[in-house]
């Protein structure tokens, strides 16, 4: 099936279960509590974007995602009920820069006219994007043309981006909802703040004039917001896309440089397996006879290991600071 008649089936399914909604309406009586119908409906697509909303929106938003936490972004499908989600929203926050793709592709085009005050977010949008450059070796698989977009698509990642989407919300939300603006405006000044501090104690901390201070090794290229902001260089296992598997010539390279640059830390986001990461870590140990250690870097895509968006983003730099940290900077 082509994705034409993809779409039209999908907005065919659409329109009969739009009916049924409203045929059910129309004959079961409203139990809805005014609390409830006071809130904003949101869509978002990823947990990033989830959590920033709900922290400025907090009891006057209701946010439903349409990415599981912790799935891989860029091989993931919306199905018609994502569709119906997003065909009740007053608002839709999504990343852009190409890591939600499928929500232009698939989603906007199936979704009715009739709702006039439905608002589209990009958060993204006329932030200063990392373009990419560079092809990545996909070691043979048959990727789409959507694994990679125009841009590194990661920018939840950095402290810095985060604010900046995060912005683009609390106007959205104040512009849609001025009733509230007192409410959330003490809300995005908290999250504000607590970004900018996050920002500062990274920039205080990994940016420094040590020439062997400046790599770091991963299983994904997913940090270019956080090296372009914080004067590393990322080299990775694999590219943009955490669905990939490594060749044996990238894991080869990535290893011989690891030697040369005389790093012996690996990170790894733990919603992955390590599989290729303890392979690494075996014969770099085994060709040098240095121990290398092994350190989660997580990608923010969901709360894992009881811990939140921020808290991620504060162990990340805990963790960084293994290879980063000048000796001595902060003390």
């Amino acid at each position: 099936m082509n994705r034409t008649q993809k779409i039209f089936l999908t907005s065919l399914t659409l329109i009969t279960l739009i009916a049924l909604v409203v045929f059910m309406a129309y004959t079961v009586t409203d139990t809805q509590s005014v609390s409830s119908n006071d809130k904003l409906n949101i869509v978002t697509t990823i947990y990033p974007l989830t959590y920033l909303t709900q922290q400025i929106g907090g009891d006057y938003v209701k946010v439903t995602q349409l990415i599981p936490n912790n799935v891989e972004i860029h091989s993931w499908e919306p199905s018609v009920s994502h569709i119906m989600a997003a065909e009740d929203a007053n608002i839709i926050f999504y990343n852009g820069a190409d890591a939600d793709h499928w929500l232009e592709e698939d989603i906007l085009p199936a979704l009715s006219t009739s709702n006039n005050n439905r608002i589209i977010i990009e958060t993204t949008a006329n932030l200063p994007l990392i373009p990419i450059t560079e092809p990545h070796e996909h070691n043979g698989d048959n990727h789409s043309a959507h694994d990679h977009g125009l841009y590194d698509p990661h920018t939840w990642l950095s402290p810095y981006m985060a604010k900046q989407q995060a912005k683009n919300i609390y106007d959205t939300l104040i512009r849609v909802d001025p009733q509230h603006e007192k409410y959330y405006t003490q809300n995005w000044h908290k999250l504000e703040q607590q970004l900018e501090q996050l920002d500062n104690l990274y920039l205080n901390s990994l940016t420094n004039n040590n020439p062997n201070k400046k790599v770091i090794f991963v299983s994904h290229e997913a940090y270019g917001y956080l090296a372009d902001r914080y004067d590393f260089t990322q080299h990775g296992a694999i590219g943009l896309s955490a669905d990939q598997q490594p060749s044996i010539t990238s894991l080869s390279k990535l290893i011989n440089e690891m030697k040369e640059y005389q790093t012996y830390t690996i990170y790894f986001d733990p919603v992955y397996s390590d599989k290729y990461i303890q392979t690494i870590k075996n014969d770099v140990q085994t060709q040098t006879g240095q121990t290398v250690t092994i350190l989660k870097l997580y990608l923010l895509l969901g709360p894992i290991d009881n811990l939140d968006y921020l808290e991620q983003m504060q162990t990340n730099l805990v963790n960084l600071q293994t290879s980063l940290e000048t000796p001595n900077k902060n003390k």
